[in-house]
């Protein structure tokens, strides 16, 4: 067994005895399990969302998109300081409904927003259908970086399997608890392995960071600007907007949010969280130099360019702490993606179809749901796929169809009902899917259409597209809705 090997196991063990622990002095029910009994201050709700920030994705995904298309891989930083300054002040008011309501999960805020429990089951299985991607992605790079970190000693799929057996453990032991406690490992380690790759490489094999850029300049030139056509200015653009107001509605993000125990501890972690985010950049860097000191990665296996530049550098023992840096940046995430799923499964599926049911049945029933989805997600996840951020985007294209939905629910507004949300949102997923399947692009219809419009994310296109259905289905039904209103206001005086 190498040196790597050992480190990386013994990250592993920590993080399961981190998670495990964490209920210590804690009695487990549902509230706690999912939301921490609203309880998490500026501290660990820092943690948590930063987990959703620094996972596989930029480990792996981030440099390997510098590495394979340059300057786009710019959209990741862009798009989440955005997100967080739009946070500042869109999630408090979801925190203020949340806590008047006792909402612990999103199809449930959905559900009482609209008062539509048909609505909270569909928010409910586009959140599963939209996590499960998503984890594809962090139990995928966990493989790649065990195994190539282990020297081959361990293939992915083993490491995938691990990985997702330890997560699972403390997620059914511990709940959010768990994931808030490892993720105060994998912070330090991620901070500590990023900026210090991102700094140490372009200086040991280029004399600084402006000489790496032009040695690129040098090789790659077309990797220091926006192509042409398909990552183009139009995509970067409105890839950044898309995802900006989709960051916060993935269920994982969401869960944190409803988490917290104040607005304050919220808005708090708007101001400081973009400064955070600017480390991502150091990924890039390495990406960025490994287009000159490892050539010839094709595909997806540009994923790959982090790691094969660091075993090119460093002995066994220093590949070790960075693959154990990247377990932790799987494990935390996918943590709190299949602990919210499956509270989003029991709010807005089993809670419904048994509405009489104990709080006991309901924490057992999330567990059951928590089993399921990682194995769902791993069963993906050993079949091969695509390039991490491809699915990265893929998943936001999804989730952000509840976008409109959530912004019409700030106010009290004719414009979007309960079955206008719906109409729209299932149009709008409709679309993304479909151009999942396909690759459809707008030049299919209209041949003649300039690239600055077929390059538009298509989960935009839906969006348009969802918000104009959902008005017009409001607009139709909105004499329903309110016949339904006078007529359970009736059934109520009745009943009294």
């Amino acid at each position: 067994m190498n040196a790597a090997l050992i480190i990386i196991f013994l990250f592993a063990a920590i993080a399961l005895y981190l998670g495990i622990r964490a209920t210590r002095g804690k009695e487990m029910n549902v509230d706690e399990f999912a939301v921490g009994n609203k309880g998490f201050g500026t501290l660990f709700i820092f943690l948590l969302i930063a987990g959703e920030v620094y996972t596989t994705f930029t480990f792996l995904g981030g440099s390997g998109w510098a590495y394979s298309n340059g300057s786009a891989a710019y959209y990741v930083p862009a798009y989440i300081c955005l997100a967080y300054v739009l946070s500042y002040w869109i999630i408090p008011k979801i925190w203020r409904f949340a806590k008047k309501n006792n909402v612990i999960s999103q199809p449930q805020y959905f559900m009482k927003a609209y008062n539509s429990k048909g609505l909270g089951m569909v928010v409910a299985f586009i959140g599963l259908i939209a996590l499960i991607p998503y984890i594809v992605i962090q139990l995928k790079g966990l493989g790649i970086i065990v195994s190539e970190a282990s020297y081959g000693a361990i293939t992915p799929v083993m490491a995938s399997t691990i990985g997702a057996v330890i997560v699972t453990i403390y997620v059914v032991i511990s709940g959010i608890h768990g994931s808030a406690w490892t993720a105060v490992l994998k912070d330090i380690m991620i901070l500590f392995v990023i900026v210090f790759l991102g700094i140490y490489i372009p200086y040991h094999y280029f004399g600084g960071i402006q000489p790496m850029f032009e040695a690129v300049q040098a090789v790659k030139p077309e990797a220091l600007s926006l192509a042409p056509e398909g990552y183009s200015v139009s995509w970067f653009i409105s890839t950044i907007v898309l995802n900006a107001f989709g960051f916060y509605l993935l269920p994982q993000s969401f869960s944190v949010i409803l988490s917290a125990k104040s607005q304050r501890a919220l808005k708090k972690n708007a101001v400081t969280l973009p400064l955070y985010t600017l480390l991502i950049l150091f990924a890039f860097f390495i990406g960025f130099a490994a287009i000159v000191q490892v050539p010839g990665l094709q595909g997806a296996e540009g994923d790959l360019s982090l790691l094969r530049l660091v075993m090119q550098t460093f002995d066994p023992w220093f590949v070790g702490i960075v693959g154990g840096a990247g377990l932790l940046t799987a494990l935390v995430p996918v943590s709190v993606m299949i602990m919210s799923g499956a509270i989003g499964l029991m709010t807005g599926f089993y809670k419904l179809i048994r509405p009489q049911s104990t709080d006991r049945q309901q924490l057992t029933i999330s567990k059951v749901f928590v089993v399921l989805i990682i194995i769902v997600a791993y069963l993906f996840t050993i079949k091969g796929g695509n390039a991490l951020a491809i699915l990265n985007i893929m998943s936001y294209g999804l989730i952000t169809q509840l976008v409109p939905a959530i912004i019409f629910s700030f106010f009290n507004s004719k414009l979007m009902n309960k079955y206008g949300a719906i109409a729209g949102i299932l149009t709008g997923v409709s679309i993304v899917l479909f151009n999942a399947v396909t690759a459809f692009k707008l030049k299919v219809i209209f041949p003649e259409i300039p690239s600055i419009i077929n390059d538009i994310n298509i989960g935009f296109v839906a969006i348009i597209v969802n918000i104009f259905i959902g008005i017009i289905v409001s607009l139709a039904t909105n004499s329903l809705v309110q016949r339904q209103k006078e007529a359970k206001m009736t059934e109520e005086i009745v009943t009294n």
